[in-house]
């Protein structure tokens, strides 16, 4: 028999905020926490803007000497991870780390070891790198860590499906505790891609923005890269209901699919794909959905392509339910954009208010969506979904349901 999934912890740090709840705040006020960098090399080129985590400090995480063997982005994981159970009040038994699943999300890995390596090699030309590079690189790294520091010893792994790769994460653990695979699951994703070499790799992509990112704008030019990490508590809710555990949102549904179309072109057929899935699993119909937090990317092509998506799957809901962006607030952290969307969307179910579009111009007519812009919609959301679209044309998306609903 299938079991119901709750959330009932989660932790989250990125550009707008160091903890879950300061997150929340600035999604809510719709308050964009995407700045000017100030690293030299991002004033080199010609784009100048970023969603960086600058509110974190490792050595408030870790010891130096423990922060020094990991990459940001496994320090984004474990730490968000820590808050996510710190928030849960989930203790481990030695049978419940055997029987617990540690799925996490990353598109780039350990971009800034990586680089740090480059430039031994190729700019000091020292002919060696530091001797821990591979284990600080490896997308496995941000879930290996956390088995470690906690003793888990069930099911671990990392998944890297570009922009979807946490909504991938959650999604897999969710079905591995609804079908008694495993019995609580820790999986979100991390990404730190703020360093000159993969800054310039997107530069020479023509995807960003030079001002801000303004999702479904007529005058959206694009995408700005975030940083940052989130990670939820999954837990049959029954077992969560008996311990009293702090219920966020149940998570009912999760769906996947494939474009086969282009490497960096969206489809908004097999976007929609994922979409019909999702509600299928969940036992869900397009008239039941009370919200959809976008993938949204600020791009002309992704927008477009998501807006048609809603329409093919849900209909004439598709047009009318409400739409918002968040990455208009924490930027789009690629393979950790997931986590960080799925948290505003069980979020925003918990409180019963939709986070606003940021830098909103005026809604293009060519997305064609009941958009939330400028503040907040308060008001009993029942259902919400939450969509990932990644470059490969891999599309993934979750649904949840409130938790006054269960």
């Amino acid at each position: 028999m299938k079991r119901r999934v709750a959330v009932t912890g989660a932790g989250v740090i990125c550009a707008a905020g160091s903890t879950a709840e300061e997150t929340w705040t600035a999604l809510r006020d719709g308050r964009t926490a995407i700045r000017e960098l100030d690293e030299a090399w991002a004033r080199e080129g010609k784009y100048h803007v970023a969603a960086a985590a600058r509110g974190f400090d490792p050595l408030k995480h870790f010891e130096p000497r423990e922060a020094a063997l990991m990459d940001r982005f496994a320090q984004f994981a474990l730490a968000a991870c820590a808050e996510a159970l710190h928030n849960s009040g989930l203790a481990f038994s030695d049978e419940l780390k055997a029987r617990t699943a540690v799925v996490m999300g990353s598109s780039g890995g350990g971009q800034g070891s990586i680089d740090e390596g480059f430039v031994e090699l190729y700019g000091k030309r020292s002919g060696r790198v530091h001797p821990l590079t591979i284990p600080k690189t490896m997308t496995n790294a941000g879930a290996s860590h956390i088995t470690m520091k906690y003793g888990l010893t069930g099911p671990a792994w990392a998944v890297s499906t570009a922009c979807a790769s946490s909504t991938h994460a959650i999604g897999q653990a969710f079905w591995m505790v609804r079908d008694g695979v495993a019995d609580a699951a820790l999986a979100g994703g991390s990404e730190a891609p703020l360093n000159p070499g993969f800054w310039r790799a997107w530069e020479a992509m023509r995807v960003m923005a030079q001002d801000t990112c303004r999702p479904f704008s007529i005058d959206r030019k694009g995408m700005i890269l975030g940083e940052g990490g989130a990670v939820l508590v999954l837990e049959p809710l029954e077992r969560a209901q008996e311990r009293g555990a702090p219920i966020l949102a149940e998570i009912c549904g999760f769906g996947m699919a494939s474009d086969a179309h282009h490497l960096t072109q969206p489809s908004s057929t097999g976007a929609a794909a994922a979409i019909r899935m999702a509600l299928n699993d969940a036992g869900l119909n397009p008239a039941e959905i009370d919200y959809v937090n976008a993938h949204g990317t600020g791009t002309q092509a992704n927008d477009a392509a998501e807006a048609q998506a809603l329409s093919l799957a849900l209909g004439e809901r598709g047009r009318r339910v409400p739409v918002s962006s968040t990455k208009s607030v924490h930027g789009h952290a690629l393979g950790a954009a997931g986590a960080l969307e799925a948290f505003a969307t069980v979020m925003a179910l918990r409180d019963g208010v939709i986070p606003p579009t940021a830098n909103l111009t005026a809604l293009d007519p060519q997305c064609d969506v009941n958009l939330i812009a400028g503040s907040a919609l308060e008001g009993r959301l029942r259902t919400a979904i939450s969509n990932s679209f990644a470059f490969g044309g891999l599309n993934a998306v979750l649904a949840f349901r409130a938790p006054d609903a269960l």
